[in-house]
């Protein structure tokens, strides 16, 4: 009886998931990270939140990790969530479910003011804008299978954080959206870096964000760059964390020369700051 019982305990052991959530409370707007430790004979899929799916891809700096991000909307009410999690044991399906909690982050609101024709559009300026999102959004849906992050993330500037990212925003006294990303002060033509290796994937002017700059990092991480007075690379080349991608200015709808430092993953806004300290904490701990 006592070697069944020894038996059985191993058999267990064997084949639990070794798996890490980094906090079990996630603000809307913020980024959820999950680990899996690699083990024998077990071979990981996705995860699903609600109706969502997202990938579960092995950690490109720890050949013994796997890792999966869930970005949480922004519109997101405090709630109990489920993720479950799918998985393969041999050749057999199966699944495990995960509990954390949705909390408020309770933005603030900031009023701006800027030119009249950025909030109440012509026809022609709509149809361009709706262009441009359509587009952005088809760039950020894609989700590169391949990693190119080799090291931590950096901050593209390093100066005074203006806005903060969610902050509710009110142009010329109408609500009009949230802030999507976090700015940073700086003076018409300071060199903006990228933040990781990566490969650009969107690089013009466009109508809101002004001089544009996104990176695709792969497994589904973009970094945008706004409101730049000179772009200084072109679409489909390489960049390298650190490298100048071009200079700040004051393009596109905005109140003065800044920054706009953005974070999307799996297509989601999320907090860009949250982001950076969550995977240099998680994913590329102890890489120098």
């Amino acid at each position: 009886m006592r070697f069944f019982f020894l038996f059985s305990l191993f058999a267990c052991t064997v084949f639990a998931l070794d798996i890490k959530m980094a906090s079990s409370t996630v603000s809307n707007g913020k980024t959820a990270l999950l680990e899996f430790k690699k083990e024998k004979n077990i071979s990981y899929e996705d995860i699903a939140l609600g109706n969502k799916r997202y990938k579960i891809f092995k950690n490109p700096l720890n050949d013994e990790m796997f890792y999966a991000l869930i970005p949480i909307d922004y519109y997101e009410k405090p709630s109990d969530k489920k993720v479950e999690i799918y998985y393969k044991q041999g050749s057999e399906q199966k699944s495990k479910s995960l509990f954390f909690r949705v909390e408020s982050a309770n933005y603030e609101k900031e009023t701006l003011s800027v030119d009249g024709s950025k909030v109440v559009l012509s026809k022609k300026d709509q149809q361009r804008a709706s262009k441009e999102y359509v587009e952005a959004m088809d760039v950020y849906k894609k989700t590169t299978m391949q990693s190119y992050i080799s090291s931590e993330f950096i901050i593209p500037l390093d100066s005074k954080i203006t806005s903060d990212f969610g902050k509710a925003r009110v142009y010329n006294g109408s609500l009009k959206s949230y802030h999507g990303g976090t700015d940073f002060r700086a003076g018409e033509g300071e060199p903006l870096v990228a933040c990781n290796n990566g490969k650009v994937v969107l690089s013009k002017d466009r109508f809101y964000s002004g001089g544009t700059v996104v990176i695709d990092h792969g497994h589904g991480i973009y970094s945008c760059y706004f409101h730049m007075s000179e772009l200084g690379v072109k679409e489909g080349v390489m960049v390298k964390k650190g490298e100048t991608i071009g200079l700040s200015g004051s393009t596109g709808r905005v109140t003065g020369p800044h920054l706009h430092f953005g974070i999307r993953v799996a297509a989601q806004q999320v907090d860009p700051l949250q982001f950076v300290e969550l995977m240099n904490k998680n994913i590329v701990k102890g890489i120098k």
